[in-house]
């Protein structure tokens, strides 16, 4: 089956990486986890580690269904500066395959170029970075084959969101109503 891939690189937002992988786990999606270090272990922004379910493999990364970047700082300038995640994330976009990123992280893919004449939303004040795309204020925005959202926060609506793509509304609003979200 394929997978969601979730990457952790050293500095992610934990709130959004966990409320993620814990959203689509509760929806029986597969999700893994993706470092993008040399270790299984990797340092959140806050300093609370965690064990990713695998390192960093372009092959693996080619064949899931989704690629998802939490934010954080310095955590997406992590992510931005793999060259491995940047190539896969290319591919993705070429290929009109579902890339989703959340509070920081939707800078690199207006760096990427990604996001021309796309809404998207970023984090508050980071705006500039979404380069092309139509700003806006919404906490999940959903634009072809890209996802974006705001914040920590947004993380439980941008991972429900993340459901209704990978399974259904109903699925969603199980996972929505059992959690009294």
């Amino acid at each position: 089956m394929k997978n969601v891939l979730v990457f952790l690189a050293e500095g992610f937002e934990e709130i959004e990486a966990v409320t993620i992988v814990d959203l689509l786990r509760r929806a029986d999606i597969n999700c893994k986890t993706i470092s993008i270090t040399s270790k299984r272990e990797v340092m959140g922004a806050h300093g609370v580690p965690f064990v990713a379910d695998m390192l960093f493999d372009e092959k693996i990364c080619m064949e899931a269904v989704g690629l998802v970047l939490p934010g954080g700082m310095p955590g997406t300038v992590n992510l931005q500066n793999h060259a491995g995640l940047t190539k896969v994330l290319e591919q993705f976009y070429k290929q009109n395959k579902f890339i989703g990123a959340i509070c920081a992280a939707p800078m690199i893919f207006g760096k990427l170029g990604f996001l021309k004449d796309k809404k998207a939303t970023i984090y508050p004040g980071m705006e500039e970075n979404l380069k092309g795309a139509k700003c806006s204020t919404d906490i999940v925005c959903y634009d072809g084959n890209i996802m974006t959202s705001r914040a920590p926060g947004t993380a439980m609506a941008f991972g429900l969101k993340l459901i209704e793509v990978f399974a259904d509304e109903k699925k969603a609003k199980e996972v929505k109503e059992a959690l009294v979200y």
